[in-house]
């Protein structure tokens, strides 16, 4: 007979199932047509004809590296004449200069805590992605517009820094928010309203877009990836979703609660170890397919500008590869520039330096070697699987156990990229709030119900709406780095010439 307790927890499960079946259907019902139309707004495409056929090339990824090529010849191609600089920086070589300087963390914790937030799923499964639909070749143009972006970090961690705002208790905010409000009206008084419009904006979609995007979405393919691994169906963790978000959850908020002094004490372990793990087992599959290396690069250079077997050939190719590098490295979004404006500094230029290698990083050192992974394995040419499946399947040509270690680098990525997302948001909530700190803690415990929920349910239109948020936020960021670029220009010519006045009265 069954006992009384039993009944109620049948009970409770049942109403408990009843109610998550229709909660899904009604945010699906709810958010679906909004989804809709902010990605059909934001993702607009239009078609562009090749001699290999017709290609779609999304508006935004154009306002992407738009963004990078004039932020690039703006600056008199800083990202190639600062980046061995902004390696001096990381390594400490003038930290001295910053001693008593306002801030929270170090340049390399600050660089740690925003790689964090950028390298994720997205350098796994939309590398594979990328090379599927773009070929090879894709990775040649991956790299280039990588290299664009690191222009864009450069200018808007510049401004991120200059514009903060220090807090009594010692904290600092600071990211587009800030200099698209305080930036743009010391720069323009008549176009006041028109920074705190954009402002606005951007951070608003910075909190949908992090709880969406940053929480939901990397907890919902962190639970995927590991009960795929443990046995999918059969995987204990299979009906157990919320033990699982639950656990990430704990872990995050451990982390987040704590702010970006703490995250930025994580993250300098973290970051590190999770892309020595990663680079460290593509290097062994590299070598355990050495015999095909030659081939495969001759494989990416040949289709990076013959493509002949990609729909839309060089075009296609191209348009595939830069859209990738934007949509993972987020140069031109503004995210980054919310953690790197935490850094102990008197001159802000000096973050823009150590942000040029956050798209270096991501890009040309973590997708790169996704993409030949890829490429030098041959996986791509079985047309069998496609995204964190195709990578999976180029890591089990080492050995059938293999894949372990990328499940272990998803999950490593996900928890990485949930605590700067949750920072992000929390800014933007505090900003929005006129910086209570309410609305900071607020958002935070908001953003880990978030990732619970993430791990339980179907997140078609949630993550949807999200994406389409994030690439918003490129908007008015752009629109406020094209405005003060005159200000980064002067800061950059001050700071080379305190330098160079350094350099001449050394003995």
């Amino acid at each position: 007979m069954m006992s009384f307790a039993s009944v109620i927890q049948g009970v409770g499960a049942a109403v408990g199932e009843f109610v998550r079946v229709s909660l899904d259907q009604q945010i699906d019902a709810w958010l679906r047509p909004v989804a809709d139309a902010v990605s059909a707004l934001i993702f607009h495409a239009v078609p562009v004809q090749t001699p290999s056929g017709e290609v779609m090339f999304p508006l935004i990824v154009a306002w992407l590296v738009a963004g990078a090529l004039i932020c690039t010849l703006a600056l008199r191609f800083i990202n190639v004449r600062g980046f061995l600089h902004g390696f001096h920086l990381l390594r400490g070589d003038f930290s001295h200069h910053h001693d008593g300087a306002g801030g929270e963390v170090s340049h390399f914790q600050a660089l740690t805590s925003a790689v964090s937030g950028t390298v994720g799923l997205g350098n796994i499964a939309g590398v594979a992605v990328a090379i599927t639909l773009g070929g090879p070749g894709a990775t040649l143009w991956m790299i280039l517009a990588g290299v664009l972006g690191m222009s864009a970090k450069f200018a808007e961690c510049t401004l991120g820094v200059k514009y903060r705002r220090q807090h009594a208790n010692g904290t600092v905010s600071g990211g587009p928010m800030y200099y698209l409000t305080r930036g743009v009206a010391e720069e323009y008084p008549r176009l006041r309203w028109l920074g705190w419009l954009l402002a606005i904006i951007f951070a608003v979609c910075t909190m949908l877009g992090a709880i969406g995007a940053g929480g939901m979405f990397q907890s919902n393919q962190a639970y995927a990836q590991i009960v795929a691994v443990t046995g999918g169906g059969e995987s204990w963790l299979a009906q157990r979703a919320w033990v699982f978000g639950t656990a990430m959850a704990i872990l995050t908020g451990v982390v987040v609660l704590g702010g970006i002094t703490r995250i930025g004490k994580v993250t300098e372990k973290l970051v590190p170890f999770m892309a020595a793990l990663y680079l460290l087992a593509g290097l062994v599959v590299i070598v355990v397919n050495i015999d095909h290396v030659p081939a495969a690069m001759l494989a990416i250079w040949d289709g990076a500008f013959t493509a002949d077997g990609v729909q839309g050939g060089v075009l296609g190719a191209l348009i595939v590869g830069f859209r990738r590098a934007a949509f993972s490295n987020e140069a031109g979004l503004g995210s980054a520039a919310i953690a790197h404006s935490a850094v102990k500094t008197h001159q802000p230029v000096t973050e823009g330096f150590v942000a040029l290698w956050e798209p270096f990083i991501d890009t040309v050192v973590v997708c790169t070697m996704t993409a030949l992974v890829i490429v030098i394995s041959g996986q791509y040419l079985h047309g069998n699987a496609d995204g964190v499946q195709l990578t999976s399947n180029a890591f089990a040509t080492v050995s059938s156990w293999f894949p372990y270690f990328l499940t272990l680098a998803v999950l490593l990525f996900a928890y990485s990229t949930m605590i700067t997302w949750g920072y992000y948001g929390a800014k933007a909530a505090s900003f929005l709030a006129g910086g209570s700190h309410a609305a900071l803690y607020g958002f935070k415990l908001i953003y880990l119900i978030g990732i619970v929920v993430g791990c339980t349910m179907p997140l078609a239109s949630v993550v949807d709406l999200a994406d389409g948020l994030l690439f918003i936020m490129a908007i008015p960021n752009l629109i406020g780095v094209y405005l003060l670029l005159p200000v980064v220009r002067r800061e950059l010519d001050a700071y080379w010439s305190a330098v160079r006045g350094l350099s001449s009265r050394k003995p």
